[in-house]
C-alpha cells in the first residue's frame, strides 16, 4: 500500500521533467534541474545555503541570476537558506533568540518603511524602490541567520574557513589575472561570463583606473573595503590554527594585504594602518612585525610598480579630483538634507537624477541621505548595543583557538567602519552589507560565548564539545 503512492509520485515527476526535456533546451532544463535539488537540500538544510552565500559572496558577489526579477546569485542563496529556516522554525525544529542587538536592529527594519514610502511617492527616477528595499531588508537579515544556523563552534568554523576559501578564490583570480598585464580592463571577460550587470559601467570604471588592481567587488574602492572586513580575521587565525587551516589563513592575510595597497584605496590603507595598530597596543603576538612587513611591502611594490607610486604619492594631496569631489559632496550636503527630510528611500541611490545634488561619500551621512537623520541614528543605537556586547574587557587580548573569530571580527568591523569615513558602501551597497552584518553577527555570538562575558551563553544543546563527540546536526560533514 505504502507503494503505490511513491510509484505514482515517481510516474507524475518523469512525465513533468520528460515534459519540460522536450519543450526546454537541454542546457536550461540541466541548470533547473540542478537548481531544484539545490532548493530542496537548503529547504531541509538551511546551514547549506548560508555556506553557499559564504563562498559565492566572497568569490563572485555580483555574479546574477534572473528569478522574475534580476539578482545575486549569493542573495538567492541567501534567501533559500531563510526559506529553510522559516520552515524549521514553523515546524519547531530551531528556536529563536533575540538579542539587545537583534532587536535594535529590527526597529531599524521597521522604520524604513517610512523612507520607502515616501521615497515611492516623492522620487521620480528609474528603478524598482520596492524590490531593492527588500534586498536591503534580507543583506541585513543574516545577522539574525548566525545564532539560527551556527548553534555550535564547529559549523562557525565550517562557515569561517567558505568566508576565507571565498577570499582566497577572489584574490587569486584577481591578482593573477592582473600580474599578467597590469590592467584592471582584463577582468571584464570573466565578470561578463558570470553575468555582471551594466557592462557598461564596468568598461567606464575599469577603463579609468586600468592602474589600480581589478576584482569581482568591481570598483577599487570597492575592493579594499571589502578585503579590510576579513583581513585581520586572516591575520588572527593565522596565528592561532594549525595545518591546513592555518595556510589558508596566512595565504589570506598575505594576499589582502598585497591587493589593498594595488587597489590604492585610502579609506583601505588608513583602515588597516590603524587596525594593526590597535592590535599592537592590545599586545595580539607579530602585531608589531605585521606593520614593518606592511610598510616594507607597500615600498617595495611602489618601487617596482611606477603606477602605484604615483597613486601613493597623490591619494592624500588636498588637489587631488577625488578629494575635491568629496568636499564638493560635504558642502552640498545640507542642501540634500533640507530637501530630503526623510531620506530618498530605495528608487535609487544619491544624487537623485535630475536634482542638480552630489551624492554624499560617507557611511553615516549616505544613511541620512537614504533613510533621514531618524534612521541613521537608530543606525548608531543598533551599533552602541552591539559594542556593549562585544567590546573587550581589558587592554590585553590574547588570541586563542576560542576567541580567535570574536577578535578577528572584531578588528575586520572597526576597520569597515572606518572606511566609512572615506566611502559609503557598508550602508546600502547590497552583498557588501550582507557580509558585514554576517560578520557582525559571528562576532556576537563569540563575545557572547567568551568565558568573561556577562551575556547569556550559548544554549546546552549547543555544546561544542557534545557537537565533536557526536557530530553535527543536519548531516554537516
Amino acid at each position: 500500500m505504502t507503494t503505490r503512492p511513491l510509484a505514482i509520485l515517481a510516474l507524475l515527476c518523469g512525465l513533468l521533467f520528460g515534459g519540460l526535456l522536450v519543450f526546454v533546451p537541454p542546457g536550461t532544463f540541466l541548470l533547473a534541474l540542478i537548481a531544484v535539488i539545490v532548493g530542496l537540500l537548503v529547504l531541509r538544510t538551511p546551514f547549506y545555503g548560508l555556506a553557499g552565500f559564504a563562498l559565492s559572496a566572497t568569490f563572485m558577489p555580483l555574479a546574477t541570476v534572473r528569478l522574475g526579477v534580476r539578482i545575486t546569485v549569493c542573495e538567492a542563496l541567501l534567501a533559500a537558506a531563510w526559506a529553510g529556516t522559516a520552515w524549521q522554525l514553523f515546524t519547531q525544529q530551531l528556536q529563536w533568540h533575540w538579542g539587545r542587538t537583534e532587536k535594535a536592529l529590527a526597529l531599524l527594519m521597521v522604520f524604513s518603511v517610512i523612507p520607502f514610502l515616501v521615497g515611492q511617492v516623492t522620487i521620480h527616477a528609474e528603478g524598482n524602490g520596492t524590490v531593492n528595499w527588500i534586498r536591503w531588508l534580507l543583506n541585513l537579515s543574516t545577522l539574525w541567520l548566525v545564532p539560527l544556523l551556527l548553534p555550535d563552534r564547529r559549523r562557525r568554523e565550517w562557515l569561517v574557513n567558505l568566508l576565507l576559501l571565498g577570499n582566497l578564490a577572489m584574490l587569486v583570480v584577481s591578482l593573477g589575472m592582473f600580474a599578467r598585464h597590469r590592467n584592471a580592463l582584463d577582468m571584464i571577460p570573466l565578470l561578463k561570463h558570470l553575468h555582471y550587470a551594466h557592462p557598461e559601467a564596468m568598461q567606464d570604471i575599469f577603463g579609468g583606473m586600468r592602474n589600480r588592481l581589478g576584482t569581482p567587488w568591481v570598483h577599487p574602492n570597492l575592493s579594499g573595503g571589502a578585503l579590510i572586513l576579513f583581513a585581520p580575521l586572516a591575520m588572527v587565525l593565522a596565528l592561532v590554527r594549525r595545518g591546513w587551516g592555518r595556510v589558508l589563513a596566512l595565504a589570506v592575510a598575505v594576499l589582502a594585504a598585497v591587493a589593498i595597497v594595488l587597489t590604492g584605496s585610502r579609506g583601505a590603507l588608513l583602515s588597516m594602518a590603524v587596525v594593526l595598530l590597535w592590535m599592537a597596543w592590545t599586545g595580539i603576538p607579530t602585531s608589531r612585525r605585521l606593520i614593518v612587513g606592511g610598510l616594507a611591502l607597500s615600498v617595495a611594490m611602489a618601487l617596482f610598480y611606477p603606477p602605484l607610486q604615483k597613486r601613493l604619492s597623490t591619494m592624500f594631496d588636498s588637489s587631488n579630483a577625488s578629494t575635491e569631489v568629496r568636499m564638493d559632496e560635504y558642502r552640498h550636503f545640507p542642501q540634500a538634507m533640507a530637501r530630503y527630510p526623510l531620506g530618498i528611500g530605495f528608487k535609487t541611490d544619491p544624487p537623485v537624477p535630475g536634482s542638480g545634488l552630489l551624492g554624499i561619500s560617507n557611511l553615516w551621512l549616505n544613511y541620512i541621505y537614504k533613510i533621514g537623520l531618524p534612521g541613521m541614528l537608530l543606525f548608531c543605537v543598533v551599533l552602541g548595543r552591539w559594542w556593549r556586547e562585544t567590546r573587550p574587557q581589558g587592554r590585553t587580548q590574547r588570541p586563542t583557538p576560542a576567541n580567535a573569530v570574536w577578535l578577528g571580527s572584531l578588528a575586520g568591523l572597526g576597520g569597515a567602519l572606518l572606511t566609512g569615513v572615506f566611502d559609503h558602501y557598508y550602508s546600502f551597497t547590497m552583498v557588501l552589507v550582507a557580509l558585514f552584518w554576517l560578520m557582525l553577527g559571528l562576532n556576537l555570538q563569540g563575545a557572547r560565548q567568551r568565558p568573561d562575558s556577562t551575556t547569556a551563553g550559548p544554549p546546552p544543546e549547543a555544546d561544542p564539545d557534545l557537537t565533536a563527540r557526536l557530530g553535527p546536526p543536519g548531516g554537516l560533514p
